[in-house]
């Protein structure tokens, strides 16, 4: 048992064994602060759950970086950690104590970045805090995560307008406009909800174009310019067989007589053989091509040989300038044009267009690779105009209006 005693300097001294039985000690002004801070020891290692005094003025960084060096994850994970750790997270609590960063430390905190950041910034970022706190708590450095019951901005939902297509805007403006060595990609993202890394990891092993079927067998990873193949999907339900549309089966046929390769080939690469980097392809195909298919901004030539060039801003107003060529004016918007259709967001539109044609939600729940049906409602079917037209057919068909009559 532990026991106080008055130190020469007329303070009270605390006295006890931790778990291990080595001797710790603690000063208080007052015996009744000593002895309540004895008792309260004596409890927690009777509960099993002692925690070291000294423990916890073990600094926020040094703890943050054995948390991060300890941990088997994904790289793209991984690398989302260090960049948080380095551009929030270590500036901010970098030096402090771990036992000094209670619940309002935390809480205030969340609010002075709520006032910078978006609300799924903030979320994630507190995440990540509470991961490294909850592992110190684990360790026994802390008593008690106090990031635990931190109020958090409210989520706003994101405004995904126009972030859809038509299939008829696909292939008759889209995939045209996309130069042939790399028009297969987007018709894979699109023609089978596959994701870029999902793409890049196919190969003509994978595909049946006869049957009309692809397999999902790995999957491609980038980190900071790093390319890596990983030879399983994103989750269990990533491994799956897709069935294809039929424009995808034609742009695969022509694009295999493109490139060539056998059969453990890569099926997308740069024209070099290489890996495609997502950066670059964003900048150099995906986005030009978008402007040329007249979906991010406009191009209108003028009678003396000019190009009007007008292009959307952050600020929701249109931009505008003259340029002498088009390629200068693509060029232009590709770097100043706020939004635009993603390359991802052609995966929303293949969800989109197979639940609009009533197809069973679990079905496309199969064939996206989800491991819940939530997540393929909530994440990848948005309202369209054909929905609304179902709405309003519903409500003023004959016989609701029968159903309403005969309840009266």
């Amino acid at each position: 048992m532990g026991h106080v005693v008055k130190t020469p300097a007329g303070t009270w001294r605390a006295n006890w064994r931790d778990p291990a039985g080595r001797q710790r000690a603690k000063t208080f002004p007052t015996k009744r602060e000593a002895s309540r801070f004895l008792a309260e020891v004596e409890s927690t290692k009777s509960r099993g759950q002692y925690i070291d005094p000294q423990a916890g003025k073990t600094r926020f960084g040094d703890f943050a970086a054995r948390w991060e060096a300890a941990r088997v994850v994904e790289a793209t994970t991984s690398a989302a950690t260090r960049s948080a750790l380095r551009a929030r997270l270590l500036p901010y609590w970098g030096t402090w104590p771990l036992a000094s960063i209670d619940h309002l430390a935390v809480q205030e905190w969340v609010n002075k970045i709520a006032a910078e950041l978006a609300p799924s910034s903030v979320a994630s970022l507190h995440g990540k805090l509470s991961a490294i706190l909850g592992a110190a708590a684990r360790a026994r450095l802390i008593a008690a995560n106090p990031c635990e019951g931190i109020r958090l901005p409210a989520a706003r939902k994101a405004d995904r307008d126009g972030r859809t297509i038509t299939r008829d805007e696909l292939v008759s403006k889209l995939l045209p406009v996309v130069p042939e060595f790399y028009r297969a990609l987007p018709a894979t993202a699109a023609g089978a909800g596959l994701r870029w890394g999902e793409c890049l990891g196919l190969r003509w092993s994978d595909i049946d174009v006869d049957a009309g079927v692809l397999h999902v067998r790995r999957v491609v990873i980038e980190v900071r310019g790093r390319v890596t193949v990983k030879p399983y999907p994103k989750t269990r339900a990533g491994r799956r067989t897709v069935p294809m549309a039929g424009f995808l089966s034609d742009a695969l046929r022509i694009h295999r007589k493109i490139t060539g390769g056998g059969e453990q080939t890569a099926v997308f690469t740069g024209p070099d053989g290489g890996h495609l980097l997502r950066g670059n392809f964003r900048r150099r195909i995906w986005r030009p091509s978008l402007v040329r298919a007249g979906l991010l901004g406009n191009l209108a030539p003028t009678d003396d040989g000019q190009v009007i060039a007008t292009w959307p801003t952050s600020d929701s107003e249109d931009a505008q300038a003259e340029f002498a060529a088009e390629n200068a004016a693509i060029k232009h918007i590709v770097a100043n044009a706020h939004g635009g259709l993603r390359f991802h967001d052609l995966r929303h539109c293949y969800a989109t267009w197979l639940v609009s044609r009533n197809l069973p939600v679990n079905v496309v729940q199969t064939v996206m690779g989800h491991e819940q049906a939530t997540t393929t409602l909530n994440l990848y079917t948005h309202a369209s105009a054909d929905h609304y037209e179902q709405i309003r057919r519903a409500l003023d068909a004959d016989d609701l209006l029968t159903d309403n009559q005969g309840d009266e």
